[in-house]
């Protein structure tokens, strides 16, 4: 037989790669991520308060010109996140929904968290149509402070809610380390231990930097309360506050994509 009739030797697909590495899976998780609502509101919020951080310091004081145009950025995205916002009290409305407890006390707690939330959230839709000009500009003021409240309220419950979590947690942690080495000193094997004790640990992390985030943006809310004349109300104190809420705020949205 004539070699060039010769069947053509079949063609094997490459074998698998690993997800992690294609070069398409870092723009897919980038995609989920824009996807999500939290995560192109904080993208505004870092744009925003870095802004700030820039309007604050002295190198552009003495351009009239980009102070102006930062100025006008910032307001612009502080307006686009209310807008961006529209109807997310729904979400604090189901978690509360769905919240369980036998504790009264985490009742109490979640009512205040969730609640004070939810409220914030409806009462910023108005403040957006306030400034957006079809709610007359007279009532911006009233319902700033009653959404400032509203805020801080609900991140006093958000961080006593915390608190009490992170105590679960190291109690926990506590538990499966005497498990660890009791396991050691009989001889068997602790795989199983270590890998809860590590997971553990990946979410007390999680828990701590969502608490500074709590904490972080409960310092602003208060700030809005006292009408800006709190003992630590200065524009770059404030501006880094929300920096690093922003950037946990991305972390967080990130990681569960």
């Amino acid at each position: 037989m004539n070699s060039d009739s010769s069947p053509a030797p079949p063609i094997h697909p490459p074998p698998p790669q690993n997800p992690k590495a294609k070069h398409g899976d870092f723009f897919t998780h980038l995609e989920t991520y824009l996807a999500k609502r939290d995560g192109v509101d904080k993208l505004l919020k870092i744009s925003r308060y870095a802004s700030k951080i820039i309007l604050a310091s002295s190198s552009v004081q003495g351009n009239q010109a980009l102070y102006l145009r930062l100025k006008s950025f910032e307001s612009s995205v502080g307006v686009s996140r209310k807008a961006f916002r529209l109807g997310k009290f729904v979400q604090d409305l189901n978690a509360l929904r769905s919240a369980h407890s036998d504790s009264k006390q985490d009742w109490v707690l979640y009512i205040i968290a969730y609640g004070g939330e939810s409220l914030y959230y409806f009462v910023e839709q108005f403040v957006w149509l306030a400034k957006a000009g079809l709610i007359d500009k007279k009532y911006s003021r009233n319902l700033q402070k009653i959404s400032a409240w509203a805020e801080f309220i609900g991140y006093y419950g958000s961080i006593s809610l915390k608190l009490k979590d992170l105590r679960n947690i190291s109690d926990e942690e506590e538990r499966l380390k005497s498990s660890i080495e009791f396991a050691t000193t009989t001889g068997s094997v602790c795989q199983e231990y270590e890998a809860k004790l590590s997971k553990l640990r990946e979410k007390k992390l999680m828990k701590n930097l969502s608490l500074i985030q709590d904490l972080a943006d409960g310092f602003m809310a208060l700030d809005d309360i006292l009408d800006g004349k709190g003992p630590l109300s200065s524009p770059l104190s404030l501006s880094l506050a929300g920096l690093l809420s922003a950037i946990i705020g991305i972390h967080k949205v990130w990681v569960s994509c």
